[in-house]
């Protein structure tokens, strides 16, 4: 049986692309497109929508490149989470957080073209957006979590901060 290095890469990074493929399925069975369920109305909906850009529709109509560079981080992180360094817990669940949410939202642009959001926070007025999002969002956390848990630690020790 063949073992996986970094299971605190891979057990994210499956599970969460299991949620965004799941919950995605679930959008486009289930409601129309530009159809809105309010959940508590006029705070938080579900609203279907394809977004052909990055985040915050940002290069609408790029999903060509898009797609692409979807691939290139996914292969990257997967490279990483393979041959690469010594990591933290921390750093393993970041990197593989974030290889969910970039394949989920890679997938999207390799099928249909365009990313499914459903998310819509309209009390801010956030843009809508997906699990893949939230994913990507919560790995960024916990990499800036393994950089700052050393120099809390080192801090709270007594310690005096390292220098170049």
């Amino acid at each position: 049986m063949m073992r996986f290095r970094y299971p605190a890469f891979w057990i994210p990074a499956l599970g969460g692309l299991i949620c965004d493929r799941l919950s995605k399925l679930w959008v486009v069975t289930e409601f129309q497109l530009y159809q809105s369920w309010p959940i508590w109305p006029q705070v938080f909906h579900f609203t279907y929508v394809r977004n052909s850009g990055a985040a915050f529709s940002l290069f609408s109509g790029g999903s060509g490149w898009l797609r692409w560079l979807s691939f290139l981080v996914c292969l990257g992180l997967a490279v990483w989470a393979w041959f690469g360094p010594r990591m933290t817990r921390s750093e393993q669940w970041g990197y593989g957080l974030i290889f969910a949410g970039a394949f989920g939202n890679g997938l999207d642009r390799f099928y249909d073209g365009a990313v499914i959001d459903f998310l819509d926070f309209r009390l801010i007025g956030f843009p809508v957006f997906n699990i893949a999002d939230v994913l990507i969002n919560l790995g960024v956390a916990c990499l800036l979590l393994s950089f700052v848990r050393p120099l809390w630690t080192r801090r709270r020790s007594g310690q005096p901060p390292q220098t170049l």
